[in-house]
């Protein structure tokens, strides 16, 4: 009996051996599967943040152009100030005026600096030269107001630039 129990045990200890070994490469795989699923889920995020950011630009762009399209608007508000006279009616198209140059600057447009200022080619396209006691390049004239839509310059201001004399 004793050799039968000593046989026993022996197989139930292969046994134990063999269940220990079965459970450590069951255990090795979850591990490994478990990577696999932190890897996918931090590829998956990386996606979803890739396509938020792409979202935002297509929005963005989609604004930039219709910024753009306003500023015909914009300019009819200028030529319509100019040529009125004083009274209720410059006014109120005054206050209009600032109103939606108001919603567009919340929007990201911004004005373009041009009279008295250097002439910068990123931001002024001279249109017109005339000689000038200012300094060569100084601004003399916006005839077009530029702008920028956010930190991009979407319309170039048009200027007449000073000339020097050519005293000598």
């Amino acid at each position: 009996m004793s050799a039968e129990v000593n046989l026993e045990t022996q197989k139930l200890q292969e046994r134990l051996v063999e269940l220990q070994r079965e459970m450590e490469e069951k255990t090795r795989l979850a591990e490994e599967r478990l990577n696999q699923l932190k890897y996918l889920q931090a590829d998956f995020e990386n996606y979803r943040k890739s396509l938020d950011r792409e979202k935002e630009m297509i929005i963005e762009l989609a604004n930039e152009n219709l910024v753009k399209d306003l500023l015909v608007i914009l300019d009819d508000f200028e030529r319509a100030l100019q040529g009125m006279e004083e009274g209720k009616s410059k006014e109120g198209l005054a206050m209009l005026y600032r109103n939606f140059l108001r919603v567009l600057e919340k929007h990201g447009l911004k004005p373009i600096e041009a009279v008295g200022k250097k002439f910068d080619p990123y931001y002024h396209e001279a249109v017109l030269r005339e000689k000038s006691e200012q300094e060569e390049g100084t601004i003399l004239e916006e005839l077009q107001r530029g702008y920028m839509f956010k930190s991009k310059v979407i319309r170039h201001s048009k200027v007449k630039v000073a000339e020097n004399c050519g005293e000598g």
